[in-house]
């Protein structure tokens, strides 16, 4: 390695990831390694992109190794958050007791290729709508436990949060609208509860619903599942009506659709997929005794 860079303590909530990952995967040890390694030998390895790829999630990686061998470990980030590299670059390289490497790889490796695979789609879903105005974000589908890493790995691609949890906003839904009795009742019955500062979204199906929330004073609109035209003419009655509501739109949302409706005047494009279907990212860890 080009220099010492020892794995300064990562964040206790990295640690806790992962230290459960890697009971999962190591369980009481790993036994080939100790059987085959001797107890004194060290490896350099390098965490190398396949494929062309957005950089996201290399703290998590760093986290493992420091979980696995502490200050015995060094790892050296070759490349940056959000970064676009191509096949055959160097992402980080990492060395230390080799079995703690090998220990530690898996489980690095799974973390790395996920984020990294996040940040990459959400890459493409950005690029698709430049020039429009409308950003992209994500939705809570995220992966248990892995929700503000992911979140993360959005943000990497160039994406903006949507919210973190249930207690960042208010988000009136198809289920909440039934059970408190139609669009104004929710709404009056949020804006009574809720604290001044946040805000009031409605999920709307139709044009009528639409009114209804505009009408109720809702902060935010969603489009759902509506097609383009669809959703082109409700952006045209939202900034006629109420101007300074915010518009999303979400569901039926592809690579393929993504920016016609953000040329149909959508402020925000949730894009679930981005975290619930992004494919895992190309990367290798290859290891050599140093």
């Amino acid at each position: 390695m080009e220099q010492r860079a020892g794995v300064r303590r990562p964040p206790a909530a990295l640690l806790e990831v992962a230290r459960r990952a890697l009971l999962e995967d190591l369980g009481r040890g790993d036994v080939t390694s100790e059987a085959v390694i001797p107890s004194g030998v060290r490896a350099r390895g390098r965490f190398v992109a396949r494929r062309e790829l957005v950089v996201s999630g290399l703290v998590a990686a760093a986290a493992v190794f420091h979980e696995v061998g502490g200050e015995e470990m060094e790892f050296l980030p070759l490349a940056a958050e959000g970064e676009t590299v191509g096949g055959g670059v160097v992402l980080a390289e990492v060395a230390g007791p080799a079995r703690e490497v090998l220990a530690a790889e898996r489980v690095a490796l799974n973390l790395l290729m996920r984020l990294c695979g996040v940040a990459t789609l959400t890459r493409r879903y950005v690029a698709a709508v430049e020039g429009t105005g409308a950003r992209i974000a994500d939705t809570r589908k995220t992966t248990p436990g892995l929700r503000a890493l992911e979140k993360a790995a959005v943000r990497a691609g160039g994406g903006v949060n949507h919210r973190f949890g249930l207690d960042d906003g208010v988000l009136l839904k198809d289920n909440h609208l039934a059970l408190a009795g139609g669009v104004a009742a929710a709404v009056r019955q949020a804006r009574a509860a809720a604290p001044h500062l946040l805000k009031i979204e409605v999920e709307v199906e139709s044009e009528r619903e639409l009114r209804e929330a505009l009408a109720a004073g809702a902060d935010a609109v969603l489009l759902d599942n509506m097609s383009p035209e669809q959703a082109r003419r409700c952006v045209r009655l939202v900034r006629r009506e109420r101007p300074g509501v915010v518009v999303e739109v979400s569901g039926g949302v592809d690579l393929g659709t993504v920016r016609a409706y953000a040329e149909a005047g959508a402020d925000l494009i949730s894009v679930g997929a981005l975290t619930h279907s992004a494919p895992a990212a190309d990367i290798s860890l290859e290891v050599e005794p140093c």
